[in-house]
Order: C-alpha cells, then sequence, then structure tokens
C-alpha cells in the first residue's frame, strides 16, 4: 500500500498543481519530524530565526509577514512560545506605538540547534537539483506565487528594513 499517490490527471494544471502540493506537503513532513526530535514545529523554528536574525525591532505584524502567516496566528503562537519561555513580550512604551518580540536565551538555545536541522532538510531534498534547475524552479514558482498574489491583490516586495535588491544573507 502507497502512502501518497503519485497521479496523474487529463488536465496539465491539475498534475502540475498536485505534484506541487505533494511536494511542499513531502518537505513539509521531513522538516516537522526532524525538528520534533529536538522539541520544535517549523513555525516555531520561524518564529525564533526571525526574532533571533532580524535586524532591528521585530513586532507581531512583522513576524506575520516573513512567515506569511495571519496575525492572529502568530499571536496564539506567540503566546504559546512566550508561556515555553521562548519569546518575551516588550510591552509598548511612550514613543513605541507596537509590542516588540525578544527571544530568550531558551529560545536562542533552540532556535541554534533547530537552524542547522531544516539546513538539513533544505540540502537534502535541493540535492538532487543542479543550480540550473533550481534556478529555473525559483523562476516558476515565482511565477505560481505571483499569479496568486495577483488574485489576492497582494504585491510581493522587499522588506522594508532590506535597501538594495542584493540577496539576504541568512545566519545558517
Amino acid at each position: 500500500m502507497y502512502d501518497v499517490y503519485d497521479l496523474t490527471f487529463s488536465e496539465p494544471a491539475l498534475t502540475t498543481f498536485t505534484m506541487l502540493r505533494q511536494a511542499w506537503l513531502a518537505v513539509s513532513k521531513l522538516a516537522e519530524t526532524r525538528l520534533a526530535k529536538v522539541g520544535l514545529t517549523p513555525e516555531t523554528l520561524a518564529v525564533l530565526w526571525a526574532c533571533r536574525d532580524y535586524p532591528g525591532k521585530l513586532i507581531p505584524a512583522e513576524i506575520a509577514r516573513l512567515t506569511h502567516r495571519e496575525n492572529q496566528t502568530i499571536a496564539g503562537l506567540l503566546n504559546r512560545m512566550e508561556r515555553e519561555g521562548l519569546t518575551q513580550r516588550i510591552p509598548k512604551r511612550k514613543g513605541q506605538p507596537f509590542t516588540e518580540i525578544k527571544i530568550t536565551a531558551k529560545g536562542k538555545q533552540l532556535c541554534d540547534s533547530g537552524v542547522p536541522i531544516m539546513k538539513s532538510v533544505i540540502t537534502d531534498v535541493m540535492a538532487g537539483l543542479s543550480m540550473r534547475n533550481q534556478e529555473k524552479f525559483q523562476e516558476l514558482s515565482k511565477t505560481v506565487r505571483d499569479q496568486a498574489l495577483e488574485r489576492l491583490h497582494i504585491e510581493a516586495g522587499p522588506p522594508t528594513w532590506i535597501l538594495s535588491g542584493k540577496p539576504i544573507r541568512v545566519k545558517w
């Protein structure tokens, strides 16, 4: 018995969409499985990583943008993470209109153990693609993303803290 069906539909767009969805779900499941060994989920790691490396004051709305999640989803996640001692909220102050989110020492330690695991997931699943194919995949994925965003009336652009079109340096 197979856990995943390898399907081909009469409509090529449906086959392409199914493969894209299956690929994303399989990679997500691999990340979940590996991160669970250190007590993390991909979502928690994404928030901790942002808190650790963001180049400025980080607010919940920016975490939502960085992780492509709804504000209320991030609020719930931050509540759980704060109860677990991974993050803390710095309350609004005069001249500071937003609540700032900071990573705790416990959160940093967990993030530092999770980032190499996530890196291994990424490098493992991308190992089968040449650099040329990765670039082509990026181009195709960007087209699909932009088509969906256009229909949602959302525009993709660089974060406000990026001053040039250079790639973002990530701390692995």
